[in-house]
Order: C-alpha cells, then structure tokens, then sequence
C-alpha cells in the first residue's frame, strides 16, 4: 500500500504539514531531516514500516528546500 501513499496527494500534504508546522514553531528542520535519515539508516532493513519512513524522509527533503527557497526570495524582497 505504500505505492497508494506515494501518489495520494492528502498523504504527501500530510507529511509537508508536519515540516511547515515545526518551521513555523522555529524548531531545527535539519535536525529533524537529518535525525530522520539517521534513524532509517540505523534501522534493520526488515522493519516494517520502513518504506513508509523513506516516503516521509522523501517529502520532507523536498519541503526542506522549498522552505529555504521562500525564505530566501522573502529575504531578498525584504532588502
């Protein structure tokens, strides 16, 4: 079912949301990127919802640059 997850559009806005929220409440989206990654390497390949943490370390990669593009052309309509 992983495959449904991966084209059902409220899935990925789903996981885009848990990015946005913790950079709207000013948490280390890196860290939490990179914490994820970290986690799923450490993982045993057997886990079983590991496809589903490699979907969401997925969307939140793309989200993470999205943010910091807006943040930058904010930042030079700021200037």
């Amino acid at each position: 079912m992983l495959w449904l997850k991966r084209w059902n559009f409220i899935e990925r806005a789903r996981l885009e949301r848990e990015l946005w929220d913790a950079f709207e409440a000013k948490e280390d989206i890196e860290f939490m990127v990179n914490e994820l990654k970290a986690s799923i390497e450490a993982a045993d390949p057997r886990t079983p919802d590991l496809g589903v943490q490699n979907f969401r370390l997925e969307v939140w990669i793309t989200t993470m640059e999205r943010i910091r593009k807006i943040e930058a052309m904010m930042a030079k309509k700021e200037r």
